[in-house]
């Protein structure tokens, strides 16, 4: 017989957590998912790949909720509960002003990272934005991307608390119109081709990073190509397993893992 006591959903456990593009104070994030995605999963390390906080929305429009907060807290909490908790500045994050006084001192920051598999492959991380001079378009190009983005994602956040209102899953509008855009399939294509060359020729196995808000997890020449996407438009984080295994999870479901050639477990592969 039932006892009246209803049991917690188990924790999804994996060894590394990467995070990237939450943009908190940012209107658009979804925060609401995010917080419900930490509350499922827990890491021994937590990768915070840049673009966190959105200190230049900050700066156009201050935004900030209980729940922006939540965010801080819960990775903070993490973080005293034994998770080791790194944290890469991106472009809307890089004065690290607000971010440095809400958290203290009490993460390890690095402008890039190398972070070693349990399979002892070394991926090179970083925010993606390093990369703005070389991925570029045409200027007239890039003001109408901005306008549409603006509008996709205003779109996408509307059909989505519309959605969460009908108890439906997220949908990822601005990820699927950004895709039916060839010259923001282009872009994507370039920025990826770009990334995975620049960590082959820094002997790297593979780079994991942000930016361009679009989740993916594929090998480019050899060379593993990871991107965490975002939680403004896609929802969805980077995980490895505790057997090295590589996986892109999308929120509320969903895990896409990447095939390696099989490989001895490393010790002390920190």
């Amino acid at each position: 017989m039932a006892n009246g006591t209803s049991q917690r959903p188990r924790k999804t456990k994996v060894r590394t957590l990467f995070l990237s593009d939450i943009h908190l104070g940012f209107k658009r994030a979804r925060v609401r998912e995010l917080i419900e995605f930490l509350n499922g999963i827990e890491a021994e390390c937590i990768v915070l790949v840049g673009d966190i906080v959105d200190t230049l929305s900050l700066q156009r429009r201050f935004f900030w909720t209980p729940e922006h907060t939540q965010v801080v807290r819960m990775l903070l909490a993490r973080q005293r509960a034994g998770s080791r908790l790194i944290y890469i500045p991106g472009n809307h994050d890089a004065s690290l002003g607000m971010m440095a006084d809400m958290l203290q001192g009490q993460l390890e920051v690095h402008r890039e990272w190398v972070h070693r598999t349990a399979r002892g492959e070394r991926l090179l991380v970083m925010h993606g934005d390093q990369f703005d001079g070389i991925v570029s378009c045409a200027p007239w190009l890039t003001r109408l991307g901005d306008a549409m983005y603006d509008v996709t994602v205003m779109l996408s956040h509307s059909v989505n608390n519309l959605r969460r209102a009908l108890k439906r899953p997220y949908w990822p509008v601005a990820e699927r119109i950004k895709l039916s855009i060839g010259v923001s399939v282009r872009y994507i294509e370039q920025f990826e081709q770009v990334a995975s060359k620049h960590a082959r020729e820094q002997g790297y196995d593979g780079v994991v990073c942000g930016h361009i808000h679009r989740a993916n997890l594929r090998d480019v020449d050899g060379t593993l190509y990871c991107n965490t996407g975002d939680w403004v438009e896609s929802c969805s984080a980077l995980v490895e397993k505790h057997n090295g295994e590589l996986q892109l999870l999308r929120w509320p479901h969903g895990a896409q893992a990447v095939s390696r050639p099989a490989a001895e477990l490393v010790p002390d592969a920190a």
